[in-house]
């Protein structure tokens, strides 16, 4: 309802959604996804963007790698919110490698001229220490490499609340949405360009 379709004319006023069941509104109607509220929310403010929201559920980085550069191609955004990696670490697979197709991934966007906004997750402490941390660790290095923006973490003010989550505890449910925009928009604000 909110997002755009594929074939929209694209221009330097896209943002692409690249992300996982936290951005393909899991369990919940499109709608009520943080992403469809950005979507209104930049309409409601005065910018005039449309969002593409090319998120699948269950993605990987290994995943991502494979679709970002056609999407790219078709979608030629302005701006790329990319919310990946959580899939990697709870499947328990190498960081190292996550890590390295993140980084592709953002060579890729920046290639193509899209400012980049990493969304930053955590993993649940069950995993180990050294795991956990070193998980923690990957967005802001990452951002601090290829000079990218940062949202610290995407679930900071949900992921602790379960009156905000779903019963699987890993998703937010319709409530959560949008403190998880809300958390996210500082973000993004300042990647944004008013229309002419």
């Amino acid at each position: 309802m909110f997002i755009a379709l594929r074939n929209a004319v694209a221009s330097d006023h896209t943002i692409l959604v690249f992300g996982d069941s936290l951005s393909a509104a899991h369990g919940l109607r499109p709608e009520q996804g943080w992403v469809a509220l950005l979507a209104a929310r930049l309409k409601a403010q005065g910018y005039e963007y449309q969002v593409v929201n090319a998120s699948v559920s269950g993605e990987t980085t290994t995943g991502g790698l494979a679709r970002l550069a056609p999407e790219l191609r078709v979608t030629r955004p302005g701006i790329l919110i990319l919310e990946l990696g959580a899939n990697d670490a709870l499947r328990g697979l190498p960081l190292a490698l996550a890590r390295r197709r993140l980084a592709q991934m953002i060579r890729l966007a920046q290639a193509a001229r899209a400012r980049v906004l990493l969304a930053g997750l955590l993993i649940p402490p069950n995993y180990g220490p050294r795991y956990t941390r070193q998980f923690a660790d990957m967005y802001p290095s990452l951002a601090r490499q290829f000079h990218t923006a940062l949202v610290p973490f995407l679930l900071k003010g949900v992921a602790l609340d379960p009156q905000l989550m779903q019963r699987d505890g890993l998703h937010p449910n319709a409530r959560g949405e949008p403190l998880v925009l809300n958390d996210l928009w500082p973000y993004l604000v300042p990647l944004l360009k008013k229309s002419r």
